[in-house]
C-alpha cells in the first residue's frame, strides 16, 4: 500500500469527485472526514495542526506516531502506509466507497 500523501488525497478526491466518497458530498448526512490506522484500529477525525475539527482530510493534524515525514516548515509530507481516508459517522468508520454507497442509500430513502 503506498503511504497516504497531500497529492495522493487530491488524486483521491478526484477519484470520487461528485459522490459522497469526499466531505462536500457527504457533510450533509452527518460524516466527518477521518483517517483509520488499519494496523492500530484507531481512527482519527481530521484536524487542522492547532487540533481543531477540519472540514476536509488534512494530514497535519494527525498524530506524530502515524507521521512518516514532515517538511521542515512542520507540514505532514506523508504517514504511515497502514493509514487510509475515510469518514465517521455516528462513531464507525466508513472508507470513501463505504461513505459513498451509504449517502446513495441515505438519498434515495
Amino acid at each position: 500500500m503506498k503511504s497516504l500523501t497531500p497529492a495522493r488525497l487530491r488524486k483521491e478526491n478526484l477519484t470520487f469527485a461528485g459522490t459522497g466518497g469526499v466531505s462536500q458530498g457527504n457533510r450533509s448526512s452527518g460524516f466527518l472526514p477521518a483517517f483509520y490506522d488499519t494496523e492500530s484500529g484507531s481512527v482519527q477525525v481530521a484536524r487542522f495542526s492547532n487540533g481543531s475539527p477540519a472540514p476536509m482530510h488534512l494530514l497535519d493534524g494527525l498524530p506524530d506516531e502515524w507521521v512518516k515525514r514532515q517538511h521542515a516548515s512542520g507540514r505532514v509530507v506523508s504517514v504511515k502506509d497502514s493509514v487510509i481516508a475515510g469518514f465517521l459517522r455516528r462513531g464507525r468508520f466508513y472508507t470513501r466507497e463505504q461513505a459513498a454507497q451509504a449517502v446513495r442509500v441515505l438519498s434515495a430513502g
